[in-house]
């Protein structure tokens, strides 16, 4: 059955809801990887349908979690949702201390099929959470492009952080690696700003060093620049040193001082 729902997905003729042509690799993935578990969690599914990642899955019949917090974005995506009686609905914001209990109060299974995670801010606290009692088969997760290997840097959790709609969020790459080492996953590949993740056991195939990970997919596309203008400012830090890279963030991100670590 999920191989024929997968197809269907694979096979549209449309761009599809996702940003970035994501909701074909989602596809693909769950089928050459052999996931048998037709459940999705979204966390920070704004209004259930803008760039979803998971919108396609629930269309053909997958269970699971949508969340958001924003009031009028989740009420759209109830609205949208009232057709699948199969997937909850939760309004709130995920922090770490909060999501565990969030998956086990919606009666998420253990290996539920597909993860896509993209809160802005603290996504390496939540997910280590999350993979501390939950083995989900494929994840996209989004990362902090702008900032190269060999840099760690993840926004350290607060429940007072807000996004400013800047550079200021999230992990990156090399920051997320450390749960592929922790947990026991590969990181399949970069595709821009999503990292596509699996438990190793999945796979036969090697997964990809974040370094070789950042260059395909991110560094080197050739479409980069017109894919993401707004990037335009921090450009230079891909072609500097990795101290040069370090001082540079260092003094981008100075007035977020004590709400991140960073080091390479």
């Amino acid at each position: 059955m999920l191989k024929k729902l997968l197809h269907k997905i694979t096979s549209r003729n449309s761009g599809g809801y996702s940003h970035l042509e994501e909701e074909q690799l989602i596809s693909s993935y769950l089928q050459s990887l052999g996931v048998r578990s037709t459940a999705a969690v979204d966390i920070a599914a704004f209004d259930g349908v803008t760039m979803s990642n998971t919108l396609a899955l629930f269309e053909r019949g997958f269970s699971g979690l949508a969340v958001e917090a924003n009031v009028e974005r989740f009420a759209k995506m109830a609205k949208r949702y009232s057709e699948f009686p199969l997937v909850n609905l939760a309004r709130c914001y995920v922090t770490p201390n909060n999501v565990v209990d969030l998956l086990k109060g919606t009666f998420v299974e253990k290996e539920f099929g597909f993860l896509s995670l993209d809160i802005d801010g603290y996504e390496f606290y939540v997910l280590d959470k999350i993979l501390s009692e939950y083995r989900p088969q494929l994840i996209c997760t989004e990362i902090n492009e702008k900032i190269p290997p060999p840099i760690k840097f993840t926004v350290e959790y607060s429940d007072k952080y807000v996004w400013n709609e800047d550079h200021f969020f999230g992990q990156s790459i090399c920051k997320l690696y450390e749960h592929c080492e922790k947990h026991n996953y590969k990181l399949l590949e970069l595709h821009y700003n999503n990292a596509f993740m699996c438990p190793s056991e999945l796979t036969e195939l090697p997964g990809l060093l974040p370094e070789t990970a950042y260059n395909n997919g991110y560094r080197n596309k050739p479409d980069r620049a017109k894919r993401f203008p707004w990037n335009k400012d921090v450009d230079q830090a891909l072609s500097m040193t990795p101290d040069e890279s370090l001082a540079f963030f260092q003094e981008y991100f100075a007035k977020y001082a004590g709400q991140f670590t960073m080091e390479k």
